[in-house]
């Protein structure tokens, strides 16, 4: 398909040659990105109550970040985006937590479109993206279907000069505040990355998430009727025969729900602390009192700091593992074994956070007495939202991979990996029961 026909015309004013540069960005001081972004984090908090009292979906919040350039936080500065670490981008995204937890989830999807793109070896490909992006594109996902087993029931099926995609996904989480929809789909026994617009003929994305928390991320339907796909909205096939390849993406999409959760943990502390300090009498104390002054109080403020500060810091610890897994492919490196590493530690850290801010998110009511119940505050919420969040990727399975990495030395294995390797085993086993006797 020519440029005069494509949908993402390239960029003439980038020649490839320049690409291994164009990655490099100049080094921007954290603090420099948290206040660029702190006064809407304070906004989104403002709000945080009311939007989960109603179940207002948080569009201006979205909307707020995207006009700021969040979204193209990790794009290079060379193609006009703020170039933060993966460090400062997991920092960022724990204040965002503290302000709404659902808001990190909701961009998940769309950094890790970015992700890939920063991995990648087309140049042509990262000029046209990241340019839309820089201008507010936003993405969100498509992936996962509640079928009967793992698999993809999706379909992307040659018609003329195009495909069409036919099925429906669910746990499309960010969609539907997003411009761009990133999807899976099967092509035969090919495995089809492609990305389409939300505002597709054929496209209906509904929110239709019934869980009891993190209620506004939008992971609900989305329904694909004989939408057209062109050439140039293909990402990459896979083959159900092709082996997975080594990346930290396992850790990169794990570490977005532990960001969360740290950002649940300082809320929590913050909640905490402005309930006891408000607060003017003590139970079974006549008269009025001063909590805060209560060794008991002081004592479950000490611990809900010590949980704040070891969920941030494991989140830190984590992402200081991605990022040098991805300077060393940057840099021409056989990353391999950083991934793994990185991987792993991504897996160790959900198993102490999820505890740990859980213990915090009912620790919280130990503080408030029944008070502290009351609708009008929505304290709840914060056990809810982590909950949730610590149900995805469940916790119980990833431990025994890491019984079995520090055992056998197994790496670990993602979902979609997952898929294809039981696609594959499936297509062998057929094979060799038709070539039976």
């Amino acid at each position: 398909m020519s440029a005069a026909t494509s949908l993402f015309p390239p960029d003439p004013h980038v020649e490839p040659s320049d690409a291994p540069h164009r990655l490099e960005s100049t080094p921007i001081s954290y603090e420099a990105l948290a206040q660029r972004f702190r006064p809407i984090f304070a906004k989104i908090a403002e709000g945080a109550v009311a939007r989960e009292q109603s179940r207002t979906l948080a569009v201006d919040a979205v909307a707020w970040l995207r006009d700021a350039g969040f979204g193209a936080l990790r794009v290079p500065q060379a193609y006009g985006g703020l170039g933060a670490s993966l460090p400062q981008t997991f920092r960022l995204l724990v204040e965002l937590g503290e302000a709404d937890s659902n808001l990190p989830q909701i961009f998940r999807a769309h950094f890790a479109f970015v992700e890939e793109r920063l991995n990648g070896k087309n140049e042509a490909d990262r000029r046209r993206w990241f340019s839309l992006i820089v201008d507010g594109a936003l993405f969100g996902a498509a992936m996962a279907e509640k079928t009967e087993g793992t698999e993809t029931t999706v379909t992307l099926t040659k018609n003329g000069d195009h495909w069409l995609l036919d099925g429906y996904k669910f746990y499309s989480t960010g969609t539907i505040y997003a411009s761009w929809i990133v999807a899976v789909a099967l092509e035969g026994t090919d495995y089809v990355s492609l990305v389409l617009p939300t505002t597709a003929q054929g496209v209906t994305i509904e929110d239709d998430w019934d869980g009891f928390g993190q209620r506004l991320t939008g992971s609900g339907t989305t329904r694909f009727d004989k939408v057209a796909i062109r050439e140039d909205q293909i990402l990459r096939r896979v083959s159900v025969e092709q082996p997975p390849k080594a990346s930290y993406i396992i850790a990169y999409y794990q570490l977005f729900h532990l960001a969360a959760l740290a950002g649940i943990a300082r809320a929590v502390l913050n909640d905490a602390i402005a309930f006891t300090r408000a607060k003017t009498r003590t139970f079974a104390v006549p008269g009025k009192s001063s909590p805060r002054h209560d060794p008991l109080v002081q004592s479950v403020i000490g611990r809900l700091a010590s949980l704040s500060f070891t969920a941030a810091t494991l989140v830190d610890g984590v992402a200081a593992a991605i990022e040098s897994s991805y300077q060393a492919a940057a840099n021409g490196q056989d990353a391999t074994e950083l991934y793994t590493a990185a991987n792993i530690k991504a897996y160790q850290a959900q198993q102490i956070v999820i505890e740990q801010v859980l213990e915090a998110t009912t620790l919280l009511f130990e503080i408030g007495g029944a008070s502290a119940t009351s609708e009008t505050r929505r304290l709840d919420r914060y056990w809810r939202n982590a909950r949730v969040l610590a149900s995805h990727n469940p916790a119980i399975q990833r431990e025994r991979a890491i019984g079995d990495y520090w055992l056998n030395g197994t790496p670990p294995v993602g979902v979609l990996q997952a898929v294809i390797q039981s696609e594959a085993q499936a297509k062998i086993a057929a094979e060799s029961s038709s070539q039976a006797p």
